[in-house]
């Protein structure tokens, strides 16, 4: 209630002072409150930042590696205050964590918050510069600003396919620009083990690497046509703490997860004797579920124990994520081990063998001060005492948790899978897993279940998107299918429900942040613009406007469904269609971005 009373004050406070125009604000994730003033203030080789305290100097750094990546300068940091300066105040503010007030007034620049507040605002005054020739601008503006979950989350899977540490890094710059504060970091599954452990050298000597790899879809070719190419890749101790700290400098938190039991058929291939005798093991070039899994005996507990005490070691994250997903219980059925256990424990089956693994577990990560997450499928055969839930079959076991007192993370795949196709007709996209996941989709979700009472949604952390890799092998098309989605997961996470557009969003904020990352070399799929027809009643023909979601693209198109490129009509305002008789035509387009990346071609009648 506090919180919410001083926001409150504060945006009192900022009312009386500024005429709200909060759309003309173009941040993103937008700001719990905005207005802009009049005028602007300059930024030259004369403007410093003053940073006084431990926290804001850090933060001064942070500003200036960003400002030299977008503007290729960076600007003198004083301890003292002085004149034509953005300063960044970390020692008198009582707003909550991560909230922060942002003041800009033609005189200088004045960003109120603890670390992570000032952290954010910076981002939002990156995001509000503007360029014009070699000067820099800022618009007068007045923010006051708070996330709306403290969990915003984007898993990366380098399982399925490795992504070297400079990938990671520019993923996360990305994330920092969109307060997202959370990597859950998919270290191993079955295709293979990603992470450095000193104790155990053939994780990484035969576990990180596969001989070779399925082409095209799981259902394209049968039998599975191989690549024939080796595979693979591990982050060495050294390099995972790098990237542990590149991601607390942008305020960004790492959680590491680590399979069990199902996913671990690359660690067998490695230490046989940790199945259930069904070996022998190979690391796969296949995906799917596969049978294989640990067995429950104390080795196996002993060789899990070491390994996650080697991690606890490198990431000092308050979680550890286990998995405990997608697990076959065939080899625990006839499994003489298996059984032995499930009767001297008095356990039902093996859905409770299951459970009593993962307890067993936790119990180790709650000695060592850490809280465990795990996949859903950690509910069935009873959910451990302190786990939290990322629920990610829809949203059905994160209601239950939330309902039985538990911790949830929202991963819904219906909204939150970003390994997802973008279109409906996969022919016109890359080859994707599945499924579909437009943009709209995705904005609009709400990670809170209305299923839940106001007191049960308090158990909802926060949200997160999924990027799984099965079918996403380069660099390049990893970036394609994490965004535009992941600036949608922004808004979900951050913005309140009630403060959210998706036409806003689309129309006004989107282009702005998808010219700012083309021009900092991030891919990314160019959406469909916006296509608008409708009836001119005086010539009873088809009024077409088209509006491209990024800013100052060009769009070429035909309308008699031939073959869209750059030797067609450019698109220089709403057209009418031809006199069609009453026959359907198809408008093609390309939207051609400033930096001329082209986008797929995209159709759509005219009725």
């Amino acid at each position: 209630m506090k919180k919410n009373l001083f926001l409150f004050a504060l945006i009192l406070f900022a009312r009386t002072t500024f005429a709200q125009q909060t759309d003309e604000v173009t941040i993103v994730p937008k700001p719990a409150f905005a207005e802009k003033g009049v005028g602007q203030f300059i930024i030259n080789q004369h403007t410093s930042i003053v940073a006084k305290e431990p926290d804001a100097q850090k933060v001064a750094g942070m500003f200036n590696y960003f400002l030299k990546k977008q503007y290729g300068f960076t600007l003198n940091i004083n301890n003292a205050a002085v004149t034509n300066a953005v300063v960044l105040n970390t020692s008198s503010a009582k707003l909550p964590n991560e909230s922060y007030q942002l003041k800009v007034t033609s005189k200088g620049v004045n960003i109120l918050g603890n670390r992570a507040g000032v952290f954010y605002g910076v981002q939002s005054l990156l995001q509000l510069i503007q360029q014009k020739g070699k000067q820099l601008s800022v618009p007068v503006v007045n923010i006051n600003d708070e996330p709306n979950f403290a969990y915003r989350g984007l898993m990366m899977d380098v399982g399925r396919h490795f992504f070297d540490a400079n990938e990671i890094k520019k993923i996360l710059d990305v994330m920092a620009s969109l307060k997202l504060n959370t990597l859950h970091w998919h270290l191993t599954d079955d295709q293979g083990w990603r992470l450095e452990i000193k104790k155990y050298p053939k994780l990484t000597a035969i576990s990180a690497w596969r001989d070779s790899t399925i082409i095209g879809g799981y259902g394209d070719f049968n039998p599975f046509i191989y690549d024939g190419k080796k595979s693979g890749g591990f982050y060495t101790q050294e390099q995972a703490r790098e990237i542990v700290k590149y991601a607390a400098d942008r305020n960004i938190e790492v959680i590491p997860e680590i399979e069990m039991p199902g996913h671990s058929t690359a660690v067998l291939a490695a230490y046989p004797e940790l199945g259930n005798g069904t070996g022998p093991y190979k690391v796969p070039g296949y995906w799917g579920v596969h049978n294989t899994i640990y067995n429950p005996g104390e080795p196996t507990f002993q060789f899990l124990q070491d390994v996650l005490t080697e991690v606890m070691t490198i990431f000092p994250s308050k979680y550890i994520h286990i998995g405990g997903d997608e697990v076959p219980k065939d080899e625990w059925k006839t499994s003489a081990l298996a059984q032995k256990i499930i009767h001297e424990n008095k356990l039902k089956d093996e859905h409770e063998l299951q459970s009593w693994f993962i307890n067993r577990i936790e119990k180790f990560l709650n000695k060592n001060g850490k809280s465990l997450i795990g996949w859903d499928e950690i509910l069935e055969g009873g959910l451990t005492p302190n786990a939290t839930v990322m629920s990610w079959r829809g949203e059905a076991g994160g209601i239950q948790a939330a309902k039985e007192g538990h911790n949830v993370i929202m991963s819904p795949n219906s909204n939150m899978y970003v390994d997802h196709a973008q279109a409906k007709d996969g022919k016109t996209e890359p080859l994707a897993i599945g499924g579909f996941l437009p943009l709209d989709v995705v904005y609009n979700y709400n990670p809170r279940p209305t299923a839940l009472t106001s007191d049960q949604q308090k158990h909802i952390l926060g949200v997160q998107a999924n990027m799984w890799t099965e079918y996403v092998s380069t660099n390049n098309k990893l970036e394609y299918m994490l965004f535009p989605r992941a600036i949608a997961l922004a808004e979900v996470g951050w913005t309140k429900t009630e403060n959210k557009n998706y036409e806003d969003f689309a129309s006004k904020r989107l282009p702005v942040v998808l010219e700012s990352i083309e021009r900092s070399g991030v891919n990314y799929r160019i959406p469909e613009a916006n296509v608008v027809i409708t009836d001119d009643a005086p010539t009873k023909r088809k009024r077409i406007t088209i509006t491209p979601f990024v800013a100052d693209s060009k769009v070429y198109y035909t309308i008699d469904g031939h073959k869209v490129d750059n030797t067609v009509d450019l698109y220089s305002g709403p057209f009418l269609s031809p006199i069609t008789n009453g026959r359907p035509l198809t408008l093609k387009y390309i939207i051609v971005t400033p930096e001329n990346k082209t986008s797929n071609e995209f159709s759509v009648d005219i009725k």
